[in-house]
């Protein structure tokens, strides 16, 4: 298998030229030469050169450069995928081909939840992000995406029983709703044939005219709102659901990584609603209460109020990097198939699925903290650092480790004054 992959691997025609256009960029090394109505590009004349330390450093120009013009999902998706190809090709070299796909799909599948968990966030800071000068793209990429589910909710509505085939419960309802409904050819009417309605159209007149109301209340009505209720309930309600079938329900099936990934996701989400509604209330005031007061009083010159607009734009913009950076932390190590420690949220997480099973290797990287976590228990302050992707320190003593013994010391003795 492995010289299967190493055979297929050179099919591949993997030079510099096909780095840089994956990611985007173009080959400075590319000159055109222009001659009489005549364009020449001398990369048409000559081999591309192979991948190098100097692809790598085009590619972190480009990337760079990608960046000062503004991030984009796009970019972050190149930049994931290339990852993970990267990986495959790695693990493919150490195992073989099968176990190097699954691993990758594995990765794949934590990294996606990380990256819906993303777009979800850009689309909640979107108007926030337009202010900001690296940042400003993703805020545009998600107001198109709002406006077009927003579209595509306006279609399905103008569809009616053309309804897309990846609505499941929207298809059932209309499914039922022709399968009931009888079309006059020559006039157009409308016919409803299910068992109740052709029971009352069996009725005498005398019992339509108490029964008819209700009956077309229910139809037209009732059965309507039930549906849009349910619908909104289980949009609601399908993320747990997916999450307790797919972890709790199949977790003999369900690998570890996406089941330690998705449990800490869902954890978190309770604290960053704290730190989002904090960003809209910076966002709310500044929009209406200080630029409203300097406007009203004419008072662009009042130094107060220039230093609360400009220091609340700096929080803004800080807490916003600092989330969005946090989340990319995830998404990396989850793309890689490895873990990170966070203090209690990390311990609240393995407290639900249990540690990480050491004798399987898609099981992930490596989780040290769960070799010490006895010692964790005693420590009055946790140790934050693990080594590089949870592999452990050699030396038992961080860096923090003066200012730790410190602190320590001074609670130890404030504790020991109140016992006696």
């Amino acid at each position: 298998m492995v010289y299967f992959f190493r055979f297929l691997f050179l099919l591949i025609n993997i030079d510099q030229e096909t780095v840089l256009n994956w990611f985007g960029i173009d080959n400075p090394n590319n000159v055109n030469v222009l001659s009489e109505n005549v364009t020449i590009s001398s990369s048409q004349t000559t081999t591309a050169p192979a991948v190098s330390f100097q692809t790598l450093s085009l590619i972190i120009e480009g990337l760079w450069q990608h960046v000062q013009d503004g991030l984009t999902l796009a970019d972050i998706e190149n930049l994931l995928f290339f990852i993970l190809f990267i990986r495959f090709v790695i693990l493919a070299i150490r195992y073989n081909l099968k176990t190097s796909f699954y691993i990758t799909c594995i990765g794949l599948f934590a990294g996606y939840l990380w990256y819906r968990h993303l777009i979800d966030l850009i689309a909640m800071y979107r108007s926030m992000l337009i202010k900001l000068p690296y940042l400003h793209k993703l805020g545009i990429d998600a107001i198109q995406l709002s406006s077009m589910s927003r579209q595509i909710v306006l279609t399905d509505l103008k569809l009616g029983e053309n309804v897309h085939w990846y609505n499941p419960g929207q298809v059932l309802y209309y499914a039922i709703l022709k399968g009931i409904i009888q079309v006059d050819p020559e006039t157009g009417l409308r016919y409803y044939i299910d068992p109740l309605s052709m029971l009352i159209s069996n009725l005498k007149e005398s019992q339509k005219e108490t029964i008819l109301p209700i009956y077309y209340k229910v139809y037209n009505k009732i059965i309507p709102q039930v549906f849009e209720g349910i619908s909104k309930f289980w949009t609601q309600l399908s993320g747990i659901a997916a999450y307790a079938v797919i972890t709790r329900i199949g977790k003999k099936y369900c690998p570890y990584l996406v089941r330690w990934h998705w449990t800490f996701l869902l954890i978190i989400g309770f604290i960053e609603q704290i730190l989002i509604y904090f960003c809209y209330r910076i966002s709310y005031f500044q929009s209406n209460v200080l630029i409203p007061q300097a406007e009203l009083a004419n008072n662009y010159g009042n130094q107060s109020l220039i230093f609360q607009v400009n220091f609340l734009n700096g929080l803004e913009a800080f807490l916003i990097c600092l989330h969005l950076g946090l989340i990319f932390f995830g998404l990396f190590h989850a793309i890689w198939g490895q873990y990170f420690y966070f203090p209690f949220l990390v311990e609240n997480t393995e407290l639900h699925i249990g540690p990480r099973p050491k004798n399987s290797i898609y099981s992930g990287g490596n989780t040290a903290w769960q070799d010490k976590k006895d010692e964790n228990i005693q420590r009055v302050f946790p140790k934050l650092w693990y080594g590089w992707f949870g592999g452990g320190t050699t030396n038992t003593k961080s860096f923090l480790y003066p200012f730790q013994t410190v602190i320590t010391n001074i609670i130890k003795k404030i504790r020991n004054q109140f016992r006696k």
